[in-house]
């Protein structure tokens, strides 16, 4: 901004006082303060925009970046994982055509004896396992007359009034 000295800022102060007067001079210079004030607010929003806008094209290059990155490091993994692959494949070709070889002897008959087949695999029974089933048996429950259901004290006096009376009395 321009530079003031203190006796610029008295200089000004003394030709508005006799051009504007006294009256309104503390009128005058306060609508002076507000414009000043709104001026220097519009200045630090378009700074603040000016910096947001620098920012984010910063984050953007920075997103490109790592982007690439991440790209580059799928692509050699891919490549890596390919390439064992590959090699594995090779070495169980190699691998299983030996033991046939192997297997199949020399007098023609083959030595080879199938695996029994793996047991069946674990089957949960349906029932809902997943509730927390009480060590108490319902049975035991219902023949002790022990409550398996929460009710409300205003659900239990009604249930047990006897039939004549009624509510709200």
């Amino acid at each position: 901004m321009i530079d003031f000295g203190f006796d610029k800022i008295a200089l000004i102060g003394a030709v508005a006082l006799i051009v504007i007067g006294p009256e309104k001079l503390p009128r005058v210079a306060r609508t002076v303060g507000a414009l000043f004030g709104k001026a220097q607010r519009y200045v630090a929003d378009v700074k603040a925009e000016v910096n947001r806008s620098i920012e984010l094209e910063e984050l953007k290059k920075m997103k490109t970046q790592f982007e690439d990155a991440a790209r580059d490091v799928q692509q050699t993994v891919r490549q890596e994982v390919d390439q064992a692959s590959a090699a594995f494949g090779q070495n169980w070709n190699s691998i299983s055509g030996s033991v046939t070889d192997t297997l199949a002897g020399t007098d023609g008959s083959s030595g080879y004896t199938p695996l029994p087949p793996p047991p069946p695999t674990y089957r949960h029974p349906k029932k809902q396992w997943r509730l927390k089933r009480g060590a108490t048996p319902q049975w035991y429950k219902q023949h002790q007359g022990i409550r398996t259901r929460a009710q409300s004290g205003a659900a239990r006096v009604a249930r047990f009034r006897p039939p004549g009376i009624k509510a709200g009395r």
